[in-house]
């Protein structure tokens, strides 16, 4: 779509304009680093710690504040970066961190989870710390696909665990944005393909209006049997153009473009941005909640020229190490995030311009999807 084509070029130039400048920082560190300027310049450059896993970035974006729930997601996160190097001995000491949490600062933990929910939470604590007596024996074996599985698994409580201790939503939308489609939680959504399906958990608590828009075009079948119209290899995958003359969605009732504005949380900050980009506003090191660094983040497209231009297209976000560096990523807060792809990484590998959407449905999280006929109620 004609509208949308300027995304590349403008994503070289930053990009572009990226490697120039880490040439440029470069050159300044050494020439400078007897001076005492290191470690001002190499703070601009990439952060190479960056979480680049779309579960655990959408773990820490869920508002809740529970310092001990942090410090057990923590140690089982860091199994995968001990077992890539084959450190058995730093995986015994993250099981152990993770147990002194389960057992020691279990009162801490269950502090932030509602009375009505705390029997559950209770259930949960207890099967994270069976299973991770259960790993701690297959570590000793050295399995890793093993290790791995259970990670994943006790991984797959904490989130569970995390979520109990929600409550409520943690901001009120713009009264502005009232006519549009709010998602005040998560949802996930099925995307059937001719190649695979796709499954993306779409993240409401950081962008309730980008958020809800996709939901609810995926209520309305949008969506179903349209094309991916845009394909770029190594980097994004784009749908959502409808047949015809319209660039994105036109709202039956009104008749008239469902403009989606510019919508970005950053990490620290009570409400999103809106309306601009975090360029625009010179906040250029400020770093999203939920940012590109993962492979298959799923953002709005809009016009090269209009942060409030997006609609009904989107895409999916090809990350790589090599053009977009972790924790300093150009296309962060100049596109509104909203999921993540959580299954089906072999098959977006696949996809290209041409293959189709055959479906896509909610099939979780429907509930937390407000119509705009009830955004005053």
């Amino acid at each position: 779509m004609n509208t949308h084509k300027n995304i590349l070029f403008r994503w070289f130039q930053h990009w572009f304009n990226y490697r120039v400048l880490s040439l440029i920082l470069s050159l300044t560190i050494f020439s400078a680093g007897l001076l005492g300027w290191q470690s001002q310049a190499s703070a601009i450059l990439a952060q190479g710690d960056a979480v680049t896993d779309p579960q655990a970035i959408l773990r820490y974006s869920l508002p809740i504040d529970n310092d001990s729930v942090r410090k057990l997601q923590k140690s089982l996160e860091d199994i995968s970066n001990q077992l890539r190097g084959k450190r058995w001995k730093g995986i015994s000491r993250d099981l152990t961190d993770a147990s002194f949490v389960l057992t020691a600062r279990r009162d801490r933990l269950l502090a932030s989870v509602p009375d009505a929910r705390k029997l559950e939470a209770e259930s949960l604590i207890d099967r994270l710390a069976a299973g991770t007596s259960e790993l701690k024996e297959i570590v000793e074996s050295k399995n890793r696909e093993a290790t791995y599985i259970k990670r994943k698994e006790l991984l797959d409580l904490v989130t569970d665990l995390e979520e109990l201790m929600v409550v409520g939503y943690p901001f009120e939308v713009p009264e502005e944005y009232a006519d549009l489609p709010q998602l005040l939680g998560r949802a996930t959504v099925e995307l059937e393909t001719n190649k695979g399906n796709l499954a993306i958990v779409v993240d409401g608590y950081s962008a309730p209006i980008n958020g809800g828009n996709f939901v609810d075009l995926v209520k309305r079948g949008f969506y179903d049997g349209l094309d991916f119209n845009r394909a770029e290899d190594f980097y994004i995958l784009q749908a959502g153009d409808p047949p015809g003359e319209a660039d994105g969605f036109i709202d039956p009732e009104t008749n008239e473009y469902r403009a989606i504005p510019m919508e970005v949380l950053v990490k620290g900050d009570e409400l999103p941005v809106y309306g601009e980009t975090l360029e625009e506003l010179g906040r250029y090191l400020d770093v999203p909640a939920i940012p590109f660094n993962a492979y298959g983040a799923v953002a709005l497209a809009r016009p090269a020229d209009n942060p409030n231009g997006g609609s009904s297209q989107f895409f999916f976000f090809k990350f790589d190490t090599e053009i977009t560096p972790p924790g300093y990523n150009l296309m962060d807060g100049r596109y509104s995030v909203f999921g993540y792809l959580t299954e089906g990484k072999e098959v977006l590998e696949e996809l290209t311009a041409g293959d189709q959407i055959i479906s896509a449905k909610v099939i979780e999280g429907i509930e937390n999807l407000k119509e705009p006929n009830s955004a005053n109620s």
